[in-house]
C-alpha cells in the first residue's frame, strides 16, 4: 500500500498529466461581449472549454500546447441562422428531385457543411430540407463521423398547400397529390399542432414556417401572406410546448406582421417590412435575419437565360436587390439583427460576403461580428455556453490574419478554426 503523502504525490502527477492545456496567444482578440477590441491575450482552454482569458502571453507548461496567433484577430467561433446544406441553387437545381436520391442529396450536403465549418462557420441554423437530411446530418456531425459546423435543424418547412415550402409545387397534377402536415402542408390549427409533433418526432430543433410566398418556389407570389395569424399562433405554442423555437420566412408585409403578432422568435429575409413593421418587430423583440447574401445571389442569376423557370426570375429580379436596402432601414431602427446568408441559394462557403454587404449598407464592422456570435446565441437560446470568448463558455474560436474591422473582407480569409476544443484549421 501507498503511504498517503506518496498517494498524495502520485494523484497530484496523474492530475496534471491530464489537464494539459491548450494556450492561444491572441494579438488581438474580439469576445463579442461588447464592442471592445483587447490586444495581447492569451485564451487558455481545457478539455474543449475556455478555462481563462488573461492579459498578455502567458508562458505554456512542459504538457500544454501553445498556439501562435499574434499576428491574428481571433474571434469566437461563426453563427449562420440560416442555411440549407442539403442543396446549392443552379441551372439544374429545379430537375434535381427527378434523378437524385435522398443519399445523394446527404453526401452533398456533409460537403458542403465541411466547408461551411473551414470557413469559420461553427454553428448554424439549418432552416428547411426533405428527408430529414439535416437531422442526420447533425447526428453524423454530433458523432464525428463527419466534419462540419454544430447543427440546429429545423427539419421540413411548413407550408399551407400550394405555399412556398410545399414540396409538391410545379410538378404534374398527376403526381401533385395532397400532402399534409407529415410532409409540412398544414391548413388548419389542427394541422399546424400535428407538423409541430411530427417534427419533434424526427429530430428536429427548431420549427421553420414559410408566412409568405417565397422567390425560389415555382409559385406566382413572392409575397402574399399564406398563413392565418391563427395558424401560425398554433405552431408558436405547440412549439413552445417541446423547446422549440420559431423561424419565420417571410417577404410581404402582411403575413411577416401575422407571423410577428403570433410571437415567432425571428423574420428570415423580411423585403417588404415598412415603419410599422419594424415598430411591431421592436415591440414583441423579434430577431431579424437578413440573407442579403440570397437576395444579391438571386437577383445576379436572373438576368441568366434558362438559370430559373419563367415563373421565378420576374420574383427573383424583383425582390433580390432590395434586401439590403430593408437590411439598412432595419439596423438604422435598432431591430435585433441575427447574421444569416441563406447558403445553399449562394454557394457554401462564401458566407462571409454577408459581412461585407452588411458593412455596405451601414453596419458598423464590429456589430456584423456580434450579429454572428452574440447575438446568433441569443436567437438560438444558447448564449451561456457560446457566442462570446469567455470563462466556461465551450472553446470555438476562429482567426483571421490582421484586423478585420479595418478591412471586412478578412472574414473570406478565416485561417484557424476550433469547435469544441478541436482545431480543424490552422494555416
Amino acid at each position: 500500500m501507498l503511504r498517503p503523502r506518496l498517494l498524495a504525490a502520485c494523484c497530484l502527477l496523474a492530475c496534471t498529466a491530464s489537464h494539459a492545456a491548450t494556450i492561444i496567444h491572441a494579438g488581438s482578440l474580439i469576445t463579442a461581449e461588447d464592442n471592445q477590441v483587447l490586444h495581447n491575450q492569451s485564451i487558455v482552454i481545457e478539455a474543449g472549454i475556455i478555462q481563462r482569458v488573461a492579459a498578455g502571453f502567458l508562458p505554456p507548461g512542459a504538457a500544454d500546447t501553445l498556439i501562435d496567433l499574434r499576428q491574428h484577430t481571433v474571434m469566437p467561433g461563426l453563427m449562420d441562422m440560416h442555411t440549407h446544406f442539403s442543396t446549392q441553387i443552379s441551372a439544374s437545381s429545379y430537375a434535381e428531385g427527378f434523378r437524385m436520391n435522398e443519399a445523394d442529396y446527404a453526401l452533398r450536403g456533409a460537403t458542403f457543411a465541411n466547408k461551411t465549418l473551414l470557413s469559420g462557420f461553427t454553428t448554424v441554423r439549418e432552416l428547411g430540407d426533405s428527408h430529414q437530411i439535416s437531422v442526420a446530418l447533425k447526428n453524423a456531425i454530433a458523432n464525428g463521423y463527419v466534419h462540419g459546423p454544430r447543427i440546429y435543424a429545423a427539419g421540413k418547412s411548413l407550408a399551407t398547400t400550394g405555399g412556398h415550402a410545399d414540396p409538391t409545387n410545379g410538378i404534374t397534377f398527376r403526381r401533385m397529390g395532397d400532402p399534409g402536415p407529415v410532409e409540412g402542408v398544414i391548413n388548419s390549427t389542427e394541422e399546424a399542432r400535428k407538423a409541430v409533433r411530427q417534427r419533434y418526432k424526427e429530430g428536429s430543433d427548431l420549427i421553420k414556417i414559410t408566412a409568405t410566398g417565397g422567390v425560389l418556389s415555382v409559385a406566382a407570389s413572392g409575397m402574399n401572406a399564406q398563413f392565418t395569424e391563427e395558424e401560425i399562433q398554433a405552431v408558436v405554442v405547440t412549439a413552445q410546448d417541446y423547446g422549440f423555437k420559431v423561424a419565420a420566412h417571410a417577404h410581404g408585409k402582411e403575413g411577416m406582421e401575422r407571423a410577428i403578432r403570433a410571437g415567432v422568435d425571428s423574420i428570415e429575409h423580411g423585403t417588404y417590412m415598412d415603419d410599422t413593421t419594424i415598430a411591431l418587430m421592436k415591440k414583441h423583440g423579434t430577431y431579424y435575419v437578413p440573407t442579403i447574401s440570397a437576395g444579391k445571389f438571386v437577383a445576379e442569376m436572373a438576368v441568366m437565360p434558362g438559370f430559373f423557370p419563367e415563373l421565378v426570375r420576374p420574383k427573383a429580379q424583383e425582390i433580390g436587390p432590395l434586401i439590403q436596402q430593408t437590411f439598412a432601414r432595419a439596423w438604422q431602427a435598432g431591430v435585433k439583427i441575427a447574421f444569416g446568408t441563406d447558403a445553399g441559394v449562394g454557394p457554401h462557403g462564401d458566407n462571409w460576403k454577408e459581412f461585407v454587404y452588411m458593412t455596405e449598407a451601414g453596419m458598423p464592422a464590429i456589430e456584423a461580428i456580434r450579429s454572428a456570435t452574440y447575438h446568433g446565441a441569443q436567437l438560438l437560446g444558447i448564449s451561456e455556453q457560446l457566442g462570446t470568448i469567455t470563462q466556461g463558455k465551450k472553446a470555438d474560436l476562429v482567426a483571421v490574419p490582421g484586423d478585420p474591422l479595418g478591412n471586412i473582407t478578412l472574414m473570406g480569409q478565416i485561417s484557424f478554426v476550433m469547435k469544441d476544443g478541436v482545431i480543424y484549421k490552422h494555416d
